[in-house]
């Protein structure tokens, strides 16, 4: 069956900027104490805010100020400007969208300020969108709950029972699964812990429209 909609999340599944937001979090975290590997960062924080990453990492025993998060952002902003990609294959995706005719939007707990720096890199992919690109915690309720899928469904007038979710991050596919949405998980290197919440994984954007029925 169509979908009534398609809802990409942001970071790792329209744009390439997770390996550059890891990277610059593990210095950063190694600076106040706290060291991490990449995978460790990517259980404990992929999916979530920065402001989640700071109380996570507080808990962890990293000595974070007051204001770490808003410098964080400020420094993520900075490395991400200065190049940030897409994810390979997604244009074809948004191509096959078009053509049959299935509206779809994003959905990312990423602030506006932070898209605005990826997707502002690609004009002519961000107009595609046609300013269905929603922040979770502009809506003050970021994943995992249900309520940015709805809401974004709801403002592409598609029926959510029958909207497809495309998502890198278990809290990306627990706000699906509560939503009541199908979640297609992007998991390039495999993601275990992204199945275990109910996402099917697939690890080539090349393949997504024919997973969609497009």
């Amino acid at each position: 069956m169509t979908p009534s909609a398609v809802l990409f999340d942001c970071d790792g599944v329209v744009v390439d900027s997770e390996g550059q937001t890891f990277a610059l979090l593990g210095t950063e975290l190694a600076g106040y104490g706290l060291h991490l590997t990449r995978a460790q960062m990517e259980q404990l924080f992929l999916g979530g805010t920065i402001h989640g990453v700071y109380l996570a990492a507080r808990a962890l025993g990293a000595d974070l100020p007051a204001g770490w998060v808003a410098d964080f952002y400020e420094k993520i902003y900075a490395d991400l400007a200065l190049g940030t990609n897409l994810i390979d294959g997604i244009e074809a995706v948004l191509d096959a969208l078009d053509a049959s005719g299935v509206p779809y939007a994003i959905g990312s707990n990423g602030s506006e300020a932070k898209m605005a720096v990826t997707l502002g890199q690609h004009p002519q992919l961000l107009a595609r969108f046609g300013g269905h690109v929603y922040s979770g915690q502009s809506l003050g309720k970021p994943k995992p709950a249900p309520d940015l899928y709805l809401y974004a469904a709801a403002q592409l007038g598609a029926d959510p029972a029958r909207a497809v979710v495309i998502e890198d991050s278990p809290n990306g596919a627990m706000a699906a699964r509560a939503a009541g949405m199908r979640c297609l998980g992007y998991a390039p290197h495999g993601n275990a812990a992204l199945a275990a919440v109910g996402a099917e994984l697939f690890s080539n954007m090349k393949d997504l429209a024919a997973l969609l029925r497009l």
